[in-house]
């Protein structure tokens, strides 16, 4: 049970969030509840609505944004997200199963691909205090200092919804996965 209001609908939502709650039934045909309960505050909801809108228009291919989001999720034991994107992955995007478990690992089968998702998940881990050689192997891999920026937003931008989402306590509105938590907390 989440530990603050999940407006019902869009209507029950304070008036400055109907137009990004409106944006997201709109692409998505629901309104899941993270966006909901984002909307208690109208401009946290713009900031993640912009931030994932302008993510989204970058050099990264959709199935490596939801590979990096379900090694994020699993990084930080969101079960609401790791939900939400494998469903996402697999019925949106047609990722095979076992490419999805992969992702939650922190791999991918692609090569460049794999590259994102594991700095990805060497950023979340390590607070960004990642390695030159963590750098030089993702260009190794084909990933372009455009793409390599990209990731770090990734990662932001998930663990924004993470903690949202473990903070609050949101109730899961996809088919449950449960997340391992592979950064335990201090």
């Amino acid at each position: 049970m989440s530990r603050i209001p999940t407006p019902a609908t869009i209507e029950d939502a304070p008036a400055a969030a109907h137009a990004g709650l409106n944006g997201v039934k709109a692409a998505l045909g629901i309104v899941p509840n993270l966006y909901r309960l984002t909307a208690n505050s109208p401009a946290a909801l713009d900031g993640l609505l912009s931030f994932n809108g302008a993510l989204g228009k970058g050099q990264l291919p959709a199935a490596t944004r939801e590979r990096i989001a379900l090694a994020i999720a699993n990084v930080n034991g969101c079960s609401y997200c790791n939900s939400a994107h494998s469903y996402i992955a697999a019925n949106m995007l047609k990722l095979p199963e076992d490419e999805i478990i992969r992702a939650r690992g922190g791999r991918a089968s692609d090569a460049k691909a794999d590259a994102a998702v594991v700095l990805a998940r060497k950023v979340a881990v390590a607070r960004g205090a990642v390695k030159d050689t963590d750098l030089a192997e993702a260009r190794a891999a084909g990933l372009s200092d455009g793409e390599l920026v990209e990731v770090v937003g990734h990662v932001a931008l998930n663990v924004y919804t993470n903690y949202l989402n473990e903070v609050f306590g949101t109730e899961i509105d996809f088919p449950v996965v449960t997340a391992e938590r592979i950064a335990e907390p201090a």
